[in-house]
């Protein structure tokens, strides 16, 4: 819908999965084997090029696409975000490394491919550690170690061996918070931060609980008054130049900070979807228009928004859904958006869940008191 834009599609899909009215406005279309592959990538753009014109962008929302679309910017000089820079922000290794030699606050790491620098480690920090791939994404196969037993069963064997590195921290006490952001022109024009409840990682280790993400009204927070300039330098010397990139980030009890994980695209788990409902405006299209066009006008946040994600207790088939009416009779209009579980599914297990349900209100605290109605009465009942 973008004027003077001709959008082209690379996908594993055929064309009939591309429901229209999107498969009807696109310019031209490749189906590949592999989408994650940058030859293929590379030489799908170059058909296209022949039937559209030349390609003078190359985007994608994937984690695990970054690298690969920096590959083919690179190979056929398509503006963005080269490969070298995707890898600062794809290797979580590599991206400490980055932001510790820029002097910026990080938890002590180490990028482990032998059983003996993984006990080299233990011995230097000490548990509770993190163990996490060095290319992960979304907090998928992060894990919390508190003993030796508990390490190797997290690795799996007893050394992660040539080519299976692994990523050791030290465990980061404190809120959880993410730092959602526009660069553009080489500097933040944009932010919201985000509280989780609870963290990421107690999510991940205990799936029964249902969670929320709260994202307030207020844009200036004075606690939080000093992690925007550490937030700029580390997306600056991790190479950010345009784009909507998603940063996990630590609050300490001493007030201090520390950067746990930055992507160098849109956030998931319905966070583009809570900024829209914050703003009243829609994200998606602005995002489309920072990265074809180089424009963003930052709007105005006229509401907090807030969403509650619904699952199982444990896995299983979804048996039923408990509590909906009276959680909806004490929420009421605040709710935005529902996607309830579907009874006879199975549970998903991932920290996103098998349903969830948007609020927003002017008042941030309003948002947050109707999040926890919600996880306090709906029971997503498993057999």
């Amino acid at each position: 819908e973008l004027p003077g834009v001709k959008v082209a599609l690379v996908t594993q899909d055929t064309r009939d999965k591309i429901e229209s009215p999107l498969r009807d406005r696109l310019a031209a279309f490749e189906t590949v084997d592999d989408a994650i592959d940058p030859q293929s990538i590379a030489r799908s753009v170059r058909r296209l090029a022949g039937e559209i014109g030349p390609v003078e962008r190359l985007i994608g929302a994937l984690e695990e696409l970054q690298v690969p679309l920096g590959e083919v910017r690179d190979a056929l000089e398509i503006p963005g975000l080269g490969a070298d820079a995707a890898r600062n922000f794809r290797d979580k290794a590599r991206m400490k490394e980055v932001l510790s030699a820029a002097g910026l606050p990080c938890a002590r790491h180490r990028r482990a491919a032998s059983e003996t620098e993984i006990w080299r480690f233990v011995e230097e920090v000490g548990f509770p550690l993190i163990v996490k791939p060095t290319s992960g994404s979304g907090s998928r196969g992060t894990f919390r170690v508190d003993s030796r037993e508990r390490l190797e069963a997290a690795l799996g064997w007893g050394s992660p061996g040539a080519g299976q590195e692994t990523m050791l921290e030290e465990l980061v006490v404190g809120e959880e918070h993410s730092f959602d952001s526009v660069f553009l022109d080489d500097r933040v024009v944009w932010y919201s931060t985000t509280d989780y409840l609870p963290g990421p990682l107690e999510v991940l280790e205990k799936p029964w609980i249902q969670w929320c993400v709260v994202l307030p009204r207020e844009v200036r927070r004075p606690d939080f008054d000093g992690f925007l300039p550490i937030a700029e330098q580390a997306l600056r010397a991790l190479g950010m130049k345009t784009g909507l990139s998603h940063m996990e980030w630590f609050q300490r009890e001493d007030g201090t900070y520390a950067i746990s994980e930055v992507g160098a695209r849109p956030p998931g788990a319905q966070f583009v979807t809570l900024m829209s409902y914050a703003h009243d405006t829609d994200f998606y299209r602005a995002w489309a228009r920072l990265m074809i066009l180089d424009q963003f006008e930052p709007p105005a946040r006229p509401f907090a928004a807030g969403v509650a994600f619904l699952r199982g207790r444990g896995p299983g088939r979804i048996r039923a859904v408990r509590g909906v009416e009276r959680a909806a009779q004490e929420v009421g209009d605040l709710a935005v958006e529902v996607m309830l579980p579907e009874p006879g599914r199975s549970t998903t297990g991932t920290y996103d869940g098998d349903g969830y349900v948007i609020v927003r209100h002017p008042e941030t605290a309003v948002v947050r008191e109707a999040l926890g109605r919600i996880i306090r009465r709906v029971d997503v009942e498993v057999a």
